[in-house]
């Protein structure tokens, strides 16, 4: 029993590196492939499940801003009475673009200077983790729109000297 629960565990794993396969030679012949795999964070999967999210195409949204409310990273005010600056996160977003963005930022603290920087920067204003991540998918989300619209590739910002 346990010979045959072993072979099918290796049988989906063997399925599922050829969904991963077909994903990726899919996910390449799409205009904006290269676009988003030169952003760092996002790989084939992030970006293929970014492009499925927006039906293929980041210019149905009119503006980035538009796109950055759909995905939840924009705060909308919720004052009450003479209280002002409550801003909180919208009640209705895609959530499946909020993780794309997430994660995409979680990933290039890893591997981007710049967004290391921006990450640090945000976390010493004394933001949690998970809000300076945040700030840093809104910000990727600004960069993103105009590699799109621009049509040209991620190029990091050189470090500014003093």
């Amino acid at each position: 029993m346990v010979a045959r629960l072993a072979q099918t565990v290796l049988d989906l794993s063997a399925e599922l590196g050829d969904v991963d396969a077909m994903i990726e030679t899919t996910f390449q012949q799409h205009t904006l492939a290269d676009i988003i795999t030169s952003m760092p964070g996002f790989g084939h999967l992030l970006g293929a499940e970014l492009l499925a999210v927006t039906n293929g195409d980041l210019t149905r949204f009119s503006t980035a801003d538009r796109l950055a409310g759909i995905a939840g990273l924009t705060p909308v005010p919720r004052d009450s009475g003479r209280i002002s600056g409550n801003l909180k996160r919208p009640r209705r977003y895609d959530r499946r673009l909020l993780r794309g963005f997430y994660l995409a930022a979680n990933n290039s603290i890893k591997t981007c200077p710049a967004s290391r920087m921006y990450y640090d920067r945000k976390r010493s204003e004394g933001k949690r983790h998970s809000q300076a991540i945040l700030c840093l998918a809104r910000r990727r989300v600004n960069v993103l729109w105009a590699m799109q619209r621009d049509n040209t590739s991620y190029q990091p910002e050189t470090p500014r000297t003093a």
